[in-house]
């Protein structure tokens, strides 16, 4: 097994590939809100992301697509196999969607960071610490989890398969084939518009 950062391109023949990248900016990221389970539209600087996804991703010909139930993912998904997405069998994933915020969904960063200062960075970053009434991250790992090691033994020699994922759901993933540490996976953001590449 394999793994790449932005678009590693040195791939070999007769093995299986694996695209992941994060959906486009929506209203609620622009705003430093809490989207979690809810959904919000992307902006037109998201909408620009998942265009550049789309061409470094032009030359790539996908067998099967992955987006979550939001609808942030599944635009993601069509905007990056833009003409391709009629030939490409797409399945809807919830166990990759976005971390359960609980009782901080669609409240602002800023203001929960001030007014819970103590709380707000195990809220955000801890590992098995949730918000109220939400998910932790490790929570979101087992379900990710168990996605992935079925996808990765239904693969076939030759799949190329694209994953459009969330911030949160992209740690797990990362891990996973990266082999990474607990707090390297809590620590890391995702930026927008970049892609990340696997082969097994």
């Amino acid at each position: 097994m394999m793994a790449g950062g932005n678009l590693w391109r040195r791939t070999r023949d007769g093995m299986a590939k694996i695209f992941v990248f994060r959906h486009g900016q929506t209203v609620y990221n622009r705003d430093k809100v809490f989207t979690g389970w809810s959904d919000s539209e992307l902006t037109p600087e998201g909408v620009k992301e998942c265009e550049e996804v789309a061409a470094l991703l032009k030359d790539e010909v996908p067998t099967r697509a992955y987006a979550s139930d939001l609808k942030r993912s599944q635009r993601t998904l069509y905007i990056v196999l833009g003409g391709r997405s009629a030939a490409v069998p797409i399945t809807i994933e919830p166990r990759i969607k976005e971390r359960d915020y609980g009782e901080l969904t669609g409240k602002s960063k800023v203001e929960t960071e001030k007014r819970y200062p103590k709380e707000y960075p195990l809220w955000h970053r801890s590992y098995d610490v949730p918000p109220p009434n939400g998910e932790s991250v490790k929570d979101v790992e087992k379900r990710v989890l168990a996605f992935i090691k079925e996808l990765v033994a239904t693969l076939k020699k030759d799949d190329v398969v694209f994953i459009s994922a969330h911030g949160n759901s992209l740690r797990p993933i990362r891990r996973y084939f990266e082999h990474l540490s607990v707090e390297e996976m809590c620590s890391f953001e995702h930026p927008r518009a970049k892609v990340y590449m696997y082969e097994l």
